[in-house]
């Protein structure tokens, strides 16, 4: 199946824009990029010659755009960094991305309204947030191409590229991708002068569509080699196309992934137990779709996609990372299609990409709306190039006696249990004013979520105030007796608390702070409460009149670390 329809792609990283276009016929002219590995990658899978390029320049010079090929169809991926919520908590400044797409717009608004043009279709994905910082519609004028216009007898003040309901929030797992990934895609097929969204083919729950249900990740689980199999010679079958090849063809997979304890744990802290945002699973929930695979390679952040090894390890290297080839699947590349690089640019390629799920779903519409009857046949690469491929297989165990350290004066904020909305909080710093890590150690109450939500501070030996309000309350003796008889030997001076942080480890009898507040967690989790709700009478403890029982179970344990810690 060919359609003789032509693609170039700027942004075009590793190439899963373009790739599901590929699937369904089209034929890639090009990509831009001005990264190395991306061109390199792009240049490997698609037998190109393209050089690396930046694609401002064509913000600066009509003329280079006018020489850019004519093709039936133009992609496009801005870099997301900018625009995204994960880039400093969405305080990220959003110019350059405004800037990158503008340039991709410009060149969008030439090739469609220059004389004789052939362009049928064009598309753009960015994060979600992006839509919050793009204009509903471009002028020429908007896009600098006042002159332009004027030459082409256009307005300048005409509308040029139109987003106004020409965008929409994509969900990959709708079109069969093993991760649950939420892009905009905007463009247009031209003779329709809007956006078509493709028809879904998978759906979350059974309905009335009768659809597939979202693949998930145990599809990989299940259905493909582990990464700490042998080597071997056997057949694999591609659990997304019609592909098999032999098992040491597969690059990227078979090596050690496995993170140290000291990483995965606060993975789990932040993803069970955060401050301020909701729970999610630990590991990974392999009955549903992936959640979003990131750019970056991490183990110990909220983001982190974590898996149970399947070998036995405790402590370090219980939980694994994905491997390339994993991410890759879960980003719907086959397994054919290779990446150039280190590991982590491997990863940050695979990362940056656009599902080829879903990208492929809008070359049918394409296709579609050409009145072209689309075939049933997905175009792919039968075996893999691995001509100048750096294959990370090395089918060894890692060994894992370098764990790492935090930085000097690193700062501390952890709580054992979220409950009630309002977490009690062991810090080194004052959380309010947001300073710098001191040797002081600090009880705080924090309610709600986000800013703009009260604070208190409690000063060092508040919990002998609670000491006798606790043992009225059943369960409240049994607690008290724990903390006081066993417990207490683990705290360590505020010195020794703060290098244990740094050098993420216990030391003698005493405990790293994030062991000892999840110790505590689970102390507090253990003790049989009948009165799960403490209300205040003739006492003000908190700011709230009724709170969990568990939160002044909390307040006394942690105001007692805190109190410990500064006074030894």
């Amino acid at each position: 199946m060919t359609t003789n329809l032509t693609v170039i792609d700027f942004f075009c990283g590793a190439g899963g824009f373009s790739e599901g276009f590929r699937q369904q016929g089209f034929k890639i002219l090009y990509g831009y990029d001005h990264w190395k590995p991306a061109v390199e990658t792009f240049n490997h899978n698609f037998n190109l010659n393209c050089e690396i390029k930046n694609i401002l320049d064509f913000k600066k010079s009509v003329e280079e755009i006018e020489s850019l090929p004519d093709t039936d169809v133009i992609l496009g991926s801005p870099p997301c960094v900018s625009f995204s919520s994960s880039n400093k908590s969405g305080k990220g400044d959003k110019s350059l991305g405004l800037e990158l797409t503008e340039a991709f717009l410009r060149i969008v608004a030439i090739k469609k309204h220059k004389p004789d043009s052939i362009l049928k279709a064009w598309f753009m994905e960015n994060v979600v947030n992006s839509k919050r910082y793009l204009q509903t519609s471009y002028t020429f004028k908007d896009l600098g191409l006042t002159e332009w216009a004027n030459n082409n007898r256009i307005g300048p003040n005409n509308i040029a590229i139109n987003l106004f309901e020409n965008s929409a929030i994509i969900n990959s797992a709708d079109y069969g991708s093993l991760q649950a990934r939420k892009r905009v895609i905007s463009g247009e097929i031209i003779k329709r002068k809007k956006l078509v969204i493709p028809q879904i083919t998978n759906q979350q729950k059974e309905s009335n569509l009768n659809l597939p249900l979202y693949n998930s990740l145990s599809k990989i689980r299940n259905h493909f080699p582990s990464p700490y199999d042998k080597e071997s010679n056997d057949l694999i079958k591609d659990i997304q196309y019609p592909i098999e090849i032999q098992q040491d063809k597969i690059t990227d997979h078979f090596y050690d992934t496995g993170i140290y304890e000291a990483e995965w744990r606060f993975s789990k802290h932040y993803k069970t137990n955060h401050p301020f945002m909701g729970k999610m699973s630990f590991p990974e929930n392999e009955n549903k779709p992936s959640r979003t695979i990131t750019a970056t390679k991490i183990a110990n952040s909220r983001e982190s996609i974590i898996y149970k090894s399947e070998i036995k390890r405790k402590g370090d290297g219980e939980y694994r990372l994905p491997t390339v080839r994993e991410a890759a699947i879960i980003m719907g590349f086959p397994i054919t299609y290779q990446f150039i690089g280190s590991e982590n640019t491997k990863w940050r390629l695979v990362g940056n990409a656009v599902c080829a799920s879903v990208s492929r779903a809008f070359a049918r519409t394409v296709i579609n709306e050409l009145g072209t009857k689309v075939g049933k046949t997905i175009i792919v690469e039968d075996s893999p190039n691995l001509k100048g491929v750096l294959n990370l297989n090395n089918y060894n165990l890692k060994v894992l006696d370098n764990p790492p350290i935090k930085n000097k004066n690193a700062r501390f904020r952890w709580q054992p249990v979220k409950e009630g909305n309002m977490t009690v909080t062991l810090s080194n710093y004052n959380i309010e004013k947001n300073t710098k890590a001191d040797e002081n150690w600090r009880t705080s109450i924090q309610y709600g979520t986000g800013k703009g939500f009260p604070i208190q501070h409690v000063g060092d030996l508040y919990y002998k105030q609670l000491e006798s309000i606790i043992s009225k309350i059943k369960g409240g003796h049994k607690f008290l007796k724990v903390i006081n008889n066993g417990f207490l030997e683990k705290i360590g001076s505020s010195k020794e608390l703060q290098e244990m942080f740094e050098l993420q480890k216990s030391i003698g009898g005493l405990l790293e702070p994030t062991r000892l507040v999840d110790e505590l967690g689970s102390i507090i989790q253990n003790i049989i409460i009948e009165e799960p709700n403490f209300t205040q009478i003739n006492t003000t403890i908190f700011l709230k009149n009724t709170v969990p029982t568990r939160q002044l179970f909390a307040l006394y344990a942690i105001n007692k670390i805190a109190t410990v810690a500064n006074s030894k």
